[in-house]
């Protein structure tokens, strides 16, 4: 797959948050989105999922060189971020089942190896309200990794999670994230380490 934008921009009111964004994000690769906080990294992120529109410019999503259309796009992108809602009321066990009805799993994983995994066996049947932010990261995480889908796109994925779960997200990475296109949002190099093209969102900033 391959998302192209061109000469993209987005504002709220009469700020741009970026403007004049030329760039096209090829399967395989990994790329990095970086700038301070409130530059707009998040903005952009959003607008590469198709949660946003762009308020000027194109964004085309392409596979296998024919179209797919924003309202499908969701189908071939998984997705994770700090701010991203968990159903509180679901057990963890629920939250792995309803996920992957809309998501297949990778090849030759299922509900248990996501649960071992996540190294949560033991909570299983608690309620997601009574996760730690921590236990609720490596949740989401797992959920987008580990699901079947070429495009992988995370957020600050280390937020809440301690030197221990920094590690586990390296090791995740490392195993499911090889032959997809897969976008960082971040301002922590620890979180990005692995990518190989950077984008700095303060390029795209238009002149006061």
């Amino acid at each position: 797959m391959t998302i192209d934008l061109k000469d993209a921009g987005r504002r709220f009111n009469q700020e741009w948050i970026f403007r004049n964004f030329s760039y096209q994000f090829k399967m395989g690769e990994k790329y990095a989105i970086l700038g301070p906080n409130g530059s707009g990294k998040s903005t952009l992120l959003s607008v590469v999922l198709g949660n946003l529109s762009p308020s000027e410019g194109t964004i085309n999503y392409q596979k296998d060189g024919k179209e797919v259309l924003v309202e499908e796009i969701y189908q071939h992108i998984s997705f994770a971020a700090p701010y991203l809602d968990l159903i509180e009321e679901f057990t963890l066990q629920e939250t792995i089942e309803f996920h992957f009805q809309f998501k297949a799993f990778q090849q030759g994983m299922d509900g248990e190896q996501v649960l071992q995994r996540l190294g949560l066996a033991k909570a299983q049947d608690k309620p997601l309200k009574y996760f730690s932010s921590g236990m609720k990261q490596r949740t989401k995480l797992a959920l987008a990794c580990c699901a079947d889908t070429p495009i992988l796109l995370l957020d600050e994925p280390t937020s809440n999670l301690d030197m221990q779960g920094l590690d586990w997200y390296h090791q995740l990475i490392g195993d499911y994230a090889k032959n997809r296109m897969v976008v960082v949002c971040s301002n922590q190099e620890v979180e990005y380490s692995f990518c190989d093209h950077f984008i700095q969102v303060t390029d795209y900033k238009t002149m006061p």
